[in-house]
């Protein structure tokens, strides 16, 4: 992961961003990651890790008609996570990661493996589900590569 790490970090720089993440299931990896590159905080702007709902309500804004809606793995809960990191922050680019990463907590409707993704700036907002397979920390850590491609392909325009 340290050379996507690197070019997210080569890509922000050259684009002025500045990168904001809001993580759940994956426990502040991707802020790890990302700070792990010597100069990130030219483009790393912070991360909020909110592992509980109160953590969401309160740190990031999302409201509780949604968790009480949709759940905290849902792509409702990950855009409203996005946008709270982006109006907490000084970031202009924000990525949101919440999911089930198992071994346990997975239901028929929202199984071990499923990951809400969201990506948002002042141009855009997208979200996405994914299902990845494996035990815990591989869940994890193919989320937290799938989030940082993401920013990639959001300051892309894709």
């Amino acid at each position: 992961m340290d050379a996507l790490a690197q070019k997210l970090g080569e890509r922000l720089k050259a684009a002025r961003a500045k990168l904001v993440t809001a993580e759940s299931c994956t426990g502040g990896w991707a802020a790890q990651v990302v700070t792990s590159v010597a100069g990130s905080s030219g483009w790393f702007e912070r991360g909020f890790v909110t592992y509980s709902n109160e953590a969401k309500r309160e740190l990031l804004g999302v409201r509780e008609d949604t968790l009480q809606k949709h759940g905290a793995v849902s792509e409702q809960t990950a855009r409203e996570m996005a946008q709270g990191a982006l109006s907490r922050s000084r970031g202009t680019v924000a990525v949101a990661v919440t999911g089930v990463a198992g071994p346990g907590g997975g239901s028929a409707e929202k199984p071990v493996g499923m990951v809400c993704f969201a990506w948002e700036s002042a141009r855009s907002l997208r979200s996405e589900t994914q299902q990845f397979s494996g035990d815990r920390e591989s869940v994890r850590r193919q989320s937290v590569e799938h989030a940082l491609e993401g920013v990639l392909r959001h300051l892309d325009g894709g």
